[in-house]
């Protein structure tokens, strides 16, 4: 055990999860985390240190070499990798991306083997057309910006863009590799970037080139002669790491991940930018994060196969077994009979072997080649009909629903689990100030300015103040009559505390303010001080300017206590144009409330408005200040310049500081700000939770506003118990030790023991963080022991130990992630937040692996591309950020409601529509076919076909095609508003009740029963009978006629008892397709036809003669009838002794025309109990306190370049001697 523990060690030695951050990315490999000690110091903050000081190269993992303005330097023989035999080709990769599947060379190829998959489908090479992603990726491809070639910026090609390359992007542009920044029209090259693509968050990020870089290479021909070699770590799929150092002019600098540009992302607010292409194409971190392209096919598809194999079994054995009757009937009858000879002496044995070969002909058509064909053309009409559903288009932006592919629609019917993003999939990601408590006062009702509440009233109007921006909505008409009236002076001093406390930075564009802040939240709330009088104008390094009710003033800022995860608030330190020195703080309220002085009067009903506004899931934020004495502040003011230039632990030294002056606080109230949902949101998922669906939420935001909005979205209710990562860690770690109690000597004789996680009934659900999810699905890697480092070689004892130590690891990882999956099922919700792209798609994959369910992933952003891929089925929601998870989707809308509409509607009609088509596939096929066989018992076993060859070859084809296409593609069993407001009818896709083995087999054996009627009435009627004109119509070729007509009759028929929606077309084409028989075999049996081709059509009169006796019709009419007869008997016994859902609700579907409203359920407030509320989430990373501090983000009058060079060459020089 001490050898094992000392081999192995893993991260449960550290401390627990931190469901603040999103957990270390997902191809950390062991080598890294080895390096990770015991200290305090992160490993990048170490490195970027020791190389500013040594300005020495990090070598570590540093094999990706890019050369500046060099491309033949990426082409020598150390870059190049065989890729095939001999060719090589370099392992920088081109700009150029793939998202398709198949390509000119690979597509005959690949599909090959795809459509092989599917057995006995031979007609693959006529249906399947190359996927439409080439146009969108050759969109991409050809997009411009400026290039670096001979010396001066060119218009060239993403696709034409190789590593090495200098680019210059301008504002608006959309980033074309991963770069890194070397210059920007900004004060000290900052860039403003947008990361919608690659996380989510439609917030602006900034980033800020190398000091060097920002100084030499701002004109064209620095640019152009710039050549600096990079030594970074090689491509790989974490988004927020970047380890590598530039190497130039004699000197080394560390570059990390807030110095590079991501391909997705948006350049904004910055005029130009340039950067030098590090990765290009498919070495890209968002390629690298979009996982494989996956074939899907449906449940169906893999049932129809076993389905053919089955058929396939029953052919040769039908086969096998005629031609043995055959070989004995040639010894018995054959041989001896002299009017049989043929002239050819053969055995019986051989007769039979040559027979058996030809009823394999004769009974192909058990084995529905024909089928995939007319499942293709159901598909795609289907597609269309998702494609054409005005119901589902969004005029706002002009985007219709979309089915991307053609194979997957009836899968649509059968989701159990349903996987979505949160932001922009269930948010419109728009962030509103709703109401707020001041000074214990709850504002944000529907008043009038007398403090009476109306139930409709006009919104506030904000003429008055100049600086509104006419967009927000505010109700509440009392507390515009406290602000101008300023009979509360606290009511004033809230708004201020909105337009002084924060990090936003602001633009005039075109007169107009905008403001650019580090999470929506927060500038929601400054936008909302703005309306409301208080408008913030201006920031330079030290001071910010604020209209406070049109009276401008100017503050200074003698300190900012930035945002973090930790803090969870943040603190600004100003001093008033009268001299006073004042601290505004705004925080999450777990955290305000431990910092406030003990005597705060409102601080009970600051408490109970806090609950008020969780109860309506609103965002919650706690506002207060203090007032700071001169000489107080003089002492704080020095241990903060003096943590500020700390050069290890700065954050951690700022945070002490930050702690000693934020006490003793004043509250003044809360905010509540509404992430807005989705129009329809709750209705969807309260109707698909009534369809037995479940749905999870994969987020990679913070757990407050993730558990925030499942309140919202009445996926969370208030009696919901809700189970966190260490609740279910505990329960996970009992059930593993009793899993491991019960695997002991006599666990072979012992059933496994299925227990639930948690008693019976009751409404759960489970909140989960990434960094949790790693410590209980034991994701976290291990790290290696340093003995395994050791030069000499190991035994092959600790060989065969490692193996088993390894393998009792798997199985219980493997037994953990079931046991989590099993528990996880057992809830009505499951939110994951906090959590990785790669994270999303392993929840998937588990549920996938170990529920066998059918899954659904929804996400709007580049960040669910890989999770879309892994799922069952993939919807892309247009949205906000960008096109990437609409590119890798099957299905595309642009509202989440609209997701509602096709499972319950466009999916439950095509699985049962399919259902359908293929039960009457296999029925008519086996009832056409197997007249051969009763046939084969009084023609010797001859392989001798009952029909006519011409009508064998238009069964298929024209005979009985359309009524089941039609039906396959229309029919329905209720209304598209039934469906929808019966949800509970979905569930008999998710259970495969109306196709599967069994009702296969009923199918084959309805076929077979009605061959035997389709053959032996016929029969009975032929065998002693006399025309009534004396002649003898008891020839084969009368009774083939008979038999088809027979056949086509039925099975026409029997189409028309399937069909449960009856238009025209239904009715047209069934009697159509018996008109069309009879007309054809006229014309084929007519003498006209027999003249031009004799040997082709040996039925010259057939028709004519046998169809003009009456009992011949007489035959066909009760052969129809004693084939449908029973079937109408049956179905008329089952819809009135045991109807199903959908048979009740076409019973009763008069009376239920009447469309029913839902009603949303009202939450239950009950006081004295804790209500949950979202602690403000800021950002997912600092704000932009530092460089405002700093001053490097203060837009500021530039000056002229030939100085800036000049002032930066002297100070370079200055650091290089010392």
């Amino acid at each position: 055990m001490d050898t094992e523990r000392d081999s192995e060690t893993t991260f449960e030695e550290d401390s627990q999860p931190n469901d603040e951050v999103v957990p270390y990315s997902d191809d950390e490999t062991e080598d890294e985390l080895e390096d990770q000690g015991p200290v305090v110091e992160p490993e990048q903050n170490r490195v970027n240190r020791e190389a500013e000081e040594n300005r020495e190269p990090v070598k570590k993992d540093s094999t990706w070499q890019v050369k500046a303005n060099d491309r033949s330097f990426h082409e020598q023989p150390q870059f190049m990798n065989t890729k095939f035999f001999c060719i090589k080709e370099s392992k920088y990769a081109n700009n150029a991306i793939k998202t398709y599947k198949y390509n000119v060379f690979t597509f005959l190829p690949m599909n090959l083997f795809e459509q092989f998959k599917r057995a006995a489908n031979f007609y693959f090479l006529v249906l399947l057309v190359l996927q439409a992603r080439h146009k969108m990726d050759n969109k991409v491809n050809n997009r411009t910006c400026e290039v670096i070639k001979d010396g001066r910026f060119k218009i060239a090609k993403w696709k034409e863009i190789q590593v090495g390359d200098v680019i210059r992007l301008k504002k608006n542009d959309f980033i074309p590799a991963d770069i890194l920044l070397l210059s920007s029209s900004e004060p000290n090259s900052l860039c403003y970037v947008e990361t919608a693509e690659l996380d989510g968050e439609t917030n602006l990020k900034f980033k800020m080139s190398l000091e060097i870089t920002h100084q030499y290479l701002q004109r064209e021909n620095s640019l152009a002669t710039f050549d600096g070699l990079i030594e970074c770590e090689e491509p790989n799929n974490r988004l927020d790491k970047f380890t590598g150092t530039l190497s130039w002019r004699n000197a080394s600098f560390p570059l990390d991940a807030d110095k590079i540009l991501l391909r997705g992302c948006v350049i904004r607010n910055t005029d130009f930018c340039h950067g030098l292409v590090i990765f290009a194409g498919a070495d890209t971190k968002i390629m690298k994060n979009s996982g494989k392209t996956r074939f899907k096919r449906t449940k169906i598809d893999y049932l129809m196969n076993y389905m053919v194999y089955t058929i396939f079994v029953v052919l040769i054995l039908l086969s096998a077994g005629l031609a043995i009757g055959h070989a004995y009937w040639e010894a018995q009858v054959g041989n001896y009979s002299w009017y049989l000879y043929d002239g050819e002496d053969s055995t019986p044995s051989y007769s039979g072997f040559l027979n058996f070969w030809g009823y394999i002909i004769v009974l192909n058509t058990l084995v529905p080649i024909s089928l995939y064909v007319s499942v293709e053309v159901i598909r795609l009409g289907q597609s269309y009909f998702i494609n054409w559903d005005l119901q589902m288009y969004y005029p706002e932006k002009d985007t219709p629903a979309k089915a991307r592919t053609t194979t997957l629609n009836e899968q649509l019917g059968q989701i159990h689990y349903i996987f979505s993003d949160k932001t922009g999939t269930l948010t419109q990601n728009v962030m509103t100030f709703k109401k707020c408590c001041i000074n214990g006062q709850i504002y944000g009702d529907h008043r009038d300015a007398s403090q009476n509440n109306h139930s409709k009233i006009e919104q506030v109007d904000f003429s008055w103040n100049t600086f509104a921006d006419g967009k927000f909505a505010f109700y509440d008409h009392y507390l515009i009559e406290q602000i101008q009236s300023g009979k509360e002076p606290e009511v004033r001093q809230f708004f201020f505390l909105l337009a002084v406390c924060h990090t936003v930075m602001v633009d005039r564009i075109d007169g107009q303010l905008n403001y650019q802040a580090a999470s929506p939240d927060e500038g929601a709330l400054v936008s909302a001080a703005r309306n409301f009088g208080f408008t913030f104008l201006a920031r330079t390094q030290n001071t910010i300017t604020i209209s406070e009710m049109g009276t401008e003033k100017t503050y200074s800022v003698l300190a900012i206590l930035d945002f973090n995860s930790d803090r969870k608030r943040m603190s600004i330190i100003v001093r008033t144009p009268e001299g006073n020195i004042r601290l505004y703080c705004k925080g999450a309220d777990t955290v305000i409330y431990e910092r406030l002085h003990q005597m705060n009067p409102t601080k009970q009903e600051t408490q109970d408005a806090l609950d008020i506004f969780a109860s309506e899931t609103l965002r919650t934020l706690c506002l207060c200040y203090k007032e700071i004495e001169e000489r107080e502040f003089e002492e704080w003011n020095k241990k903060f310049v003096a943590a500020s230039l700390a050069s290890t632990n700065r954050d951690e030294a700022l945070d002490k500081v930050y702690e000693e002056i934020e006490k003793d606080l004043i509250l003044l109230g809360a905010t509540a700000i509404e992430d807005k949902l989705q129009d329809g949101v709750p209705e969807t998922i309260s109707k698909l939770g009534k369809a037995d669906v479940k749905i999870w939420v994969l987020t990679g935001d913070k757990k407050e506003t993730a558990e925030n909005i499942g309140f919202a979205c009445e996926l969370l209710t208030e009696d919901t118990t809700i189970y966190y990562g260490e609740d279910i860690s505990a329960l996970l770690q009992t059930r593993m030790e009793n899993q491991r109690n019960r695997s002991g000597v006599y666990a072979k004789f012992v059933a496994p023991v299925h227990e639930p996680f948690f008693p019976p009934g009751g409404n759960r659900a489970l909140i989960i963080t990434g960094s949790w999810l790693n410590e209980i699905l034991l994701e976290k890697k291990t790290k290696r022991s340093k003995i395994l480092k050791l030069k000499f070689p190991r035994t092959e004892e600790e060989r065969r130990m490692r193996t088993q130590s390894k393998r009792r690891l798997e199985a219980k990882k493997e037994q953990q992630q079931q046991n989590f999956v099993d528990l996880a099922c057992e809830c009505s919700a499951v939110i994951c937040c906090r959590v990785t792209p790669k994270q999303k798609a392993m929840v998937v994959d588990l549920v996938k692996r170990y529920k066998k369910a059918i899954t659904l992933a929804i996400g709007d952003g580049a960040n669910d591309v890989n999770m879309i891929k892994t799922a069952h089925i993939g919807v892309g929601i247009s949205g906000q950020e960008g096109m990437q998870a609409v590119m890798s989707s099957d299905y595309s809308f642009a509202q989440f409601r609209y997701l509602q509409r096709l499972l319950l509607v466009h999916g439950r009609w095509s699985y049962i529509r399919m259902c359908k088509f293929l039960r009457y596939f296999f029925y008519k096929n086996f009832a056409f076919t197997l007249v051969h066989f009763w046939y084969s018992f009084f023609n010797g076993y001859s392989a001798q076909t009952a029909y006519e060859d011409w009508f064998i070859t238009l069964y298929n084809v024209l005979y009985s095609s359309l009524p089941v296409l039609l039906m396959g593609l229309l029919d329905q069993d209720v209304s598209d508003k039934l469906s929808l407001r019966f949800p509970a009818l979905y569930v008999v896709g998710q259970r495969d009740l109306l196709f599967n083995y069994k009702r296969f087999f009923i199918s084959l054996l309805h076929g077979i029963l009605t061959s035997m009627v389709l053959f032996f009435i016929p029969f009975g009627a032929y065998l002693q009978t006399v025309g009534q004109d004396g002649e003898a119509p008891s020839d084969y070729q009368s009774f083939a006629v008979t038999i088809a007509s027979a056949l086509i009759i039925t099975v026409n028929f029997q189409i028309g008892l399937d069909t449960s929606y009856w238009t025209f077309v239904n009715a047209f084409s069934i009697f159509g397709s018996i008109a069309l028989y009879f007309g054809i075999m006229f014309d084929f049996h007519s003498a006209g036809i027999h003249v031009l081709l004799p040997s082709a059509f040996t039925f010259t009169g057939t028709a004519s003669n046998a169809l003009r006796q009456p009992y011949i019709w007489l035959t066909i009419i009760l052969t129809a009838a004693v084939c449908l007869l029973p079937v109408v008997a049956i179905r008329f016994l089952s819809m009135t002794i045991w109807p199903s859902e959908s048979d009740k609700i076409q019973k009763h579907r008069k009376r239920l025309k009447a469309e029913e409203q839902w009603e949303r359920r009202q939450n239950v407030f009950r006081r004295g109990v804790s209500s949950r509320r979202s602690a403000y989430a800021f950002s997912h990373q600092r704000g932009y306190a530092d460089l405002i501090s700093s001053g490097r983000s203060i837009r500021k009058k530039r000056s002229p370049l030939d100085a800036i060079i000049a002032d930066g060459t002297a100070e370079y020089r200055r650091t290089v001697e010392s």
